[in-house]
């Protein structure tokens, strides 16, 4: 055990953790100035304000219109059969 110990003391004293900081602040590095941009993480443009309102109002006629659409298939399925 004696044999050992000059070797030890190459050894850290705290192996097998993880240095979280470090690679946080490497991925901040990256673009942290483009994070908190409003619109930067939706999937659609949000610079053109009427390209913006004509996505919105198809996404959202179309989210309220699905359950009329699937309820009208189902009553004509069941009228024709």
């Amino acid at each position: 055990m004696a044999s050992l110990r000059p070797s030890l003391a190459l050894v850290p004293k705290v192996v097998g953790r993880r240095q979280f900081s470090l690679s946080s602040r490497m991925r901040m590095k990256d673009n942290w100035d483009q994070e908190a941009l409003p619109g930067s993480n939706v999937p659609f443009n949000t610079n053109s304000k009427w390209g913006l309102a004509t996505t919105l109002i198809l996404y959202i006629s179309s989210a309220v219109a699905v359950p009329f659409f699937a309820m009208r298939w189902q009553l004509l399925k069941k009228r024709a059969g």
